[in-house]
Parts: structure tokens; C-alpha cells; sequence
């Protein structure tokens, strides 16, 4: 028990450390190797002593509210295993930012926000995060799908081709899109029943105790719980219009949260690194938005003010906090 507890002691003050050298140094290279990043960060700079530098401190708030409404849907889907106070939540939403960015699809953020549990609802707080994150990607296919369509109808001509894709192809995606959508619809609202059936499983029976909250979730709860995943996409296609208007990309607005969506889409259906991820936005934005202007460096330029925005900044902030994560309560014995 003695060296059990030592060794606890141990590991309180020696993953923090750890991980934030780690990530430092993930952030550091990754950002080093980010052809398009040089350039589009002397943009930015630029943009700050401009008439738009408002619109990029606008941006940078929103960060932070969208982040808020993260931590608000973080303590709604943790209240059935442990309450969060807001604070908590926050700082858990920053710090699953940092454990995200090395993995495909930002599959460690759950992993970096449970810490902040108690030890014996870690694992618990990971399944119940998956709630959180289908709801998002529920809001990102519907939105897309809907953007898709007005690509579609108002945008793009019969000879039109993105990356090489037809419009027969294209109405493909849109058709396999639709399809996946409304099966995730039914499965987010209808988890107790999708949990029964997975219990089904051996591996999963056997490990009943860690999905089997996932049955009380009641669908106010998932209605709110994806309502708030709205409000935080509504965020991002605002930040994302905005940056736009900084760097010099003269589209209607419309069309712009059009777009948005697209690329919104395109990155979530297809894994991706988060320290690959600014390369292939800047290809799938210039693919996208080439269509309704030339400004190629201005388009590059604002994927890279989301990414570093988004996602670097929140990542940095979330590595700091890492420094003082204790994994373990310790019991001091009393001096009797």
C-alpha cells in the first residue's frame, strides 16, 4: 500500500509535467513544418493594425464563447456520474484541446477532459463525451447536407466539377450523406435502445458499469445537449465569415456560411491529424471557395486564422493546465 500510494505521489507530479513537454513540442514542430502557416500568420499580423483588426479580436472571443458552450454541454452529459462546476468544465474543455491535437479526429480530447473526474469515473466520462460528440457531428451532417444542396442548386453548373468529382458523384455524396445522417438521428435519440442491443455483446456485457449511463439520458436532455452543439457550429461559420472579411475574400455572406459548411462537412467525414489538418483545409477551402474568388493567399489565410485560432491557441492554454493535473487523490495518513 506504501509504495502503491508512493507511486501515486509519483505520477501526480510527473505526468503534468510530461505531457506538456510533450504536446509543447508536437505544437512547436507541427507548426514549423506548416507550409501555408508563414505566410498566412504575416496576414494576420497585418490584419491587426487594419480596419478589420475588430472583426479578428471578434474572433478570437467567439473562440472563447464557443469553448464556454463546450464546458455548459460537458456538465450536462457528466451531471449522471459526477457534478462539474463550470470553471471545471472549462478548464477541461481546454485541456482535452491539448490531448486532441496528436490524435486522428481529435479522438483524445474525451481522454484529456476526464482527468478532471473523480478516478473511478475516467472511463465512464469518455463513453458519456461520445453523446457530446455525435451531437455535433449530427448539426455538422445537416448543415453540410443542406449546403451541399445549395452548392447544388445555386452555385455550381452542370459542367462544374470540384477535385475532379461529377455531378453524378457529387449527387452520390449528397444521397450517402442524407442516408448517414438520418441513421445517426435515429441512433442519438434513440441510445437507450442502441445501448441494449450493444450490451448484446460479450466484451460490451462484460463491461456493463461503463455505457450503461448512457441509457438515462432523457431526450430533453439530448435536445438541449444538441442545441447547444448548434449554437457552438453557428460560431464557427460566423468566425469563419468573418476572416473572410478580414483578409480580402468579397463573398456574399450566404454563400460564405455555404461554403463554410462544406468544408465543415468534408473535414469531419474524412480523418484527419489536427497537426496535418491546416494543409488540408487550406486545399479543401481553396477547392471550395475558388469557386467564387480568386483571392487564393486571403482563403488560405483564413483557414489558417481558424486552425491557429480554433485550435492552437485553445491547445497551448490547455497544455499549461495539464501542468498542474493530479491523476490520483491521495489519503495523507494522520499523525496520531
Amino acid at each position: 500500500m506504501f509504495l502503491n500510494k508512493k507511486f501515486k505521489i509519483f505520477l501526480n507530479y510527473f505526468v503534468g509535467p510530461v505531457i506538456f513537454i510533450w504536446l509543447s513540442y508536437s505544437i512547436y514542430r507541427q507548426i514549423q513544418e506548416q507550409g501555408d502557416v508563414h505566410q498566412s500568420w504575416r496576414f494576420i499580423i497585418a490584419a491587426l493594425t487594419g480596419p478589420q483588426a475588430w472583426k479578428l479580436v471578434l474572433v478570437s472571443i467567439l473562440m472563447l464563447l464557443h469553448l464556454g458552450i463546450e464546458a455548459v454541454k460537458w456538465t450536462i452529459l457528466m451531471r449522471n456520474i459526477q457534478p462539474v462546476s463550470f470553471g471545471r468544465a472549462y478548464r477541461a474543455i481546454f485541456s482535452g484541446q491539448a490531448l486532441a491535437f496528436n490524435t486522428p479526429n481529435r479522438l483524445g480530447e474525451s481522454a484529456g477532459r476526464a482527468v478532471y473526474l473523480e478516478e473511478g469515473n475516467r472511463l465512464r466520462g469518455i463513453i458519456l463525451s461520445v453523446v457530446g460528440s455525435m451531437s455535433q457531428n449530427i448539426v455538422t451532417f445537416v448543415v453540410g447536407l443542406l449546403a451541399l444542396l445549395y452548392l447544388r442548386l445555386n452555385i455550381l453548373g452542370p459542367a462544374y466539377k470540384i477535385a475532379g468529382m461529377s455531378i453524378f458523384w457529387y449527387n452520390v455524396l449528397v444521397f450517402m450523406v442524407t442516408v448517414g445522417t438520418g441513421f445517426f438521428i435515429i441512433i442519438y435519440f434513440r441510445i437507450a435502445w442502441a445501448i441494449k442491443i450493444v450490451e448484446k455483446i460479450p466484451f460490451v456485457k462484460k463491461h456493463r458499469f461503463l455505457v450503461q449511463k448512457l441509457e438515462d439520458f432523457h431526450e430533453r436532455e439530448l435536445t438541449n445537449v444538441l442545441f447547444l452543439s448548434l449554437c457552438r457550429y453557428v460560431i464557427y461559420v460566423v468566425q469563419y465569415v468573418l476572416l473572410l472579411q478580414v483578409f480580402g475574400v468579397h463573398v456574399a455572406v450566404v454563400n460564405a456560411a455555404c461554403m463554410a459548411g462544406v468544408v465543415f462537412l468534408v473535414i469531419t467525414m474524412i480523418p484527419t491529424i489536427a497537426l496535418a489538418e491546416l494543409g488540408f483545409r487550406g486545399k479543401v477551402s481553396l477547392q471550395l471557395f475558388g469557386l467564387l474568388s480568386t483571392n487564393s493567399v486571403g482563403i488560405i489565410a483564413t483557414a489558417a486564422g481558424i486552425w491557429i485560432i480554433n485550435l492552437i491557441i485553445p491547445a497551448i492554454a490547455g497544455s499549461l493546465l495539464l501542468l498542474g493535473i493530479r491523476l490520483f487523490r491521495i489519503k495523507m495518513n494522520k499523525a496520531k
